[in-house]
């Protein structure tokens, strides 16, 4: 395939509200551009960019893909980005590799928690962006409400670089603002062709270019002075212009068309060749020097040595590990060695290709700017850095999102539990938005991530990619026992059965610990022999062993404080072991009789949602056995600071989302353990005898 030089490079990451178009936009300019010759549609589970089966039984994007097309002597690669919120980890791997990002905005819904959640991601990431207003042929779309939604919402940065000609069902064409240039589509040849603006519109493109020099104008000083001196910017000076002001993210370009119909999609080419920036227009990439230790900023540039940034990897059980990579500096040959700056490691690069879903096209060499994928990298992770030796340079990682929901993963066969570790780590290569641990108290294995939805995608792949069929439950709390009252009690093992007996005698005062600390507190207090020194040991190791389990409902004793103080012993029959039954004994009379009570873990949480859900949210956390402990404002949210008990939150991801149209965002940690109440005491003693 042909090989691009970086200033003829473009790479644009499709993102926005589940439902806007994004997917069939991708299939839409790969069908026009010829890079396929069937319109696929998401209905008939046959696009190029949704190729997963997971993407095509549930009809949503689910990884970021990439595919290419040429168009005008250019190369553009769009990156189809999961709009579906458990999938932020996939935005955030595929907005690395881009240059900007195009906000797809439906023309009937218009501005929706999707894009608005976009717009902040590559606000705080200081990325370029534009829109591109979709689905103008649908009845009710209306381009005019939804743009001023969007200057509204996001601020004069937002300016209408295309007109659309027509509304809802007769939307036939598109202006260009800048040029005055109008094209009417022709559904026989599938293109669109020259016309005359409607008279009725051009009062309306001119409106909307004096809002693109004013934007520009905003940017640049000399453009600004220009402007206020003649009122006027030249075509070449509003293109120059908007290229800086969007790669500088000052100036959100506004494109309009109807991906399904394919109205618009060469007008949307044209001005992400004219208008968008290229990989040399781009904002310096954040990165480190290793020698100095210090923070650079590096410009792509294919002169200098070779560095790229891993943006993603795919598992496949049958080919290997894919990483997908960015060409930062230099170029990328096949066939040789590269060293992977976070590991210190030497790795051996194969083939190189180029990806269209989930075709792979063989080519020897990838420039600065472009994006491409090698198979079977030993040593390379999503966030790593591959550079020529020379090279002293590593990019900053990707901070993904800490899970908020967990899983108990089990076994549906017997005997899969290899399977399933062995699934599990290897989907964690490509996913590093979930976590793995081990329930060592339930034998359990958890994940954690996004959502229910997150986490039931992985378990579907479990089963589809590396043949293990697991059920998702709820982790088991990790109640706790302790005691509130004092117990003064005697255990006594005595067993006489021919030969040598058995003869252990403790006596032990059981209290609640003091100090906040949860391990066993053994005091020795033994005067005058009456236990012989060297069975004392036994007895704690006995006490130890019975606090594995408590009295109540089998759950381990934490808090406690065992003074043994008194004993009597046999010169003959006593023995290590005779002396931990004998404690086991006391154990057991002992925290029956000093009041055993329940603990359960209390999360300390931390909400931030708009002014609007606070009511809501409070309630909730209320009905939820919580405490508000206070509020936090921020720019336009709030921050609640709760304590609510962990059996209460495991669908507090759901929860959220549903309760704030998935606008909230929650952290929790472990705070402490606390007594619970009775009603809930009642019912785990009873759960813990039905298991039993």
């Amino acid at each position: 395939m042909k090989v691009y030089k970086t200033q003829n490079l473009r790479n644009v990451g499709l993102i926005g509200h589940s439902g806007s178009g994004k997917t069939t936009l991708t299939e839409a300019i790969l069908f026009h551009t010829k890079m396929i010759d069937r319109f696929g549609k998401v209905e008939e589970e046959n696009t190029v960019s949704d190729y997963d089966s997971e993407e095509k039984k549930r009809k949503i994007s689910i990884s970021a893909s990439v595919a290419h097309c040429e168009w005008e002597d250019v190369k553009i690669n769009f990156m189809d980005i999961p709009g579906y919120f458990d999938f932020v980890g996939e935005m955030m791997q595929g907005l690395r590799a881009v240059d900007l990002a195009l906000i797809t905005v439906s023309g009937v819904s218009g501005i929706k928690v999707g894009t608005e959640k976009s717009w902040e991601y590559v606000n705080e990431n200081n990325m370029p962006r534009a829109f591109f207003i979709n689905k103008l042929d649908r009845e009710n779309s209306n381009f005019e409400k939804v743009l001023t939604q969007l200057k509204e919402a996001f601020g004069i940065s937002v300016v209408p670089i295309q007109y659309p000609i027509g509304k809802e069902n007769e939307f036939k064409g598109v202006v260009n603002v800048i040029s005055k240039r109008a094209r009417i589509f022709n559904p026989k040849t599938g293109e669109m062709e020259d016309n005359d603006i409607p008279e009725e519109l051009m009062s309306k493109v001119e409106e909307c270019r004096v809002m693109i020099m004013e934007a520009v104008a905003e940017t640049d000083e000399v453009l600004l002075d220009k402007y206020f001196e003649e009122g006027e910017l030249s075509d070449e000076e509003i293109y120059h212009g908007l290229i800086a002001g969007a790669a500088k993210g000052e100036v959100a370009p506004v494109t309009c068309g109807s991906a399904l119909n394919g109205i618009g999609i060469n007008t949307l080419l044209e001005d992400i060749v004219e208008c968008f920036p290229s990989p040399k227009d781009s904002t310096p990439i954040n990165a480190k020097d290793t020698i100095s230790d210090k923070e650079i900023k590096v410009n792509i540039d294919e002169e200098k040595p070779f560095s790229a940034f891993v943006f993603k990897t795919i598992a496949d059980p049958f080919v290997g590990k894919l990483s997908m990579f960015r060409v930062m500096t230099g170029s990328a040959k096949s066939d040789s060695i590269v060293h992977n700056v976070n590991k210190d490691k030497q790795e051996k690069v194969g083939t190189l290709y180029f990806l269209k879903g989930k075709n792979q096209i063989k080519t020897d060499k990838i420039v600065a700017g472009d994006i491409g994928a090698v198979a079977k990298l030993q040593y390379t992770m999503t966030g790593d850095t591959l550079a020529d030796e020379t090279c002293n340079i590593v990019y900053n990682n990707i901070v993904f999102p800490k899970p908020k929901m967990s899983m108990a993963v089990k076994p549906l066969s017997k005997g899969d539990e290899d399977k399933i570790s062995s699934g599990l780590h290897k989907l964690l290569d490509e996913d590093p938005t979930f976590t793995i641990s081990r329930d060592v108290e339930n034998a359990d294995t958890i994940i954690s991530g996004v959502g229910a939805t997150h986490l039931d995608v992985l378990a579907s792949k479990l089963k589809n990619k590396f043949g293990a069929e697991v059920k998702l439950d709820f982790p088991r709390i990790p109640y706790r026992e302790t005691i509130k009252k004092s117990a003064d009690v005697q255990g006594k093992h005595k067993k006489q059965s021919g030969g040598h007996g058995q003869y252990g005698d403790v006596v032990i005062t059981f209290e609640p610990r003091d100090d906040g600390e949860e391990d066993l507190l053994f005091v020795d207090k033994v005067v005058g022999g009456v236990v012989p020194r060297q069975y004392i040991p036994a007895v704690e190791k006995g006490l130890r062993e019975s606090m594995k389990k408590g009295v109540l409902a089998g759950y381990p004793i934490i808090g406690i404080k065992a003074t043994l103080h008194d004993g009597s012993y046999h010169p003959v029959d006593s023995s290590e072991m005779a002396f931990k039954v004998a404690a086991s004994l006391a154990y057991k009379k002992g925290v029956k009789l000093a009041q055993p009570i329940i603990l359960e873990p209390i999360m300390h949480v931390e909400v931030i949602v708009p002014d609007s859900y606070m009511g809501d949210i409070m309630g909730d956390i209320n009905k939820k056995r919580g405490r508000v402990l206070g509020m936090e404002a921020t720019k336009g949210t709030q921050m609640i600071i709760a304590e609510v008990p962990m059996a209460e939150m495991f669908k507090y991801a759901t929860d959220l989302k549903s309760m704030t149209g998935a606008r909230g965002n929650f952290d929790m940690e472990f705070a402490r353990y606390e007594e619970v109440p009775q009603n809930i005491l009642d019912k785990i003693i009873e759960e813990s005898n039905v298991e039993e």
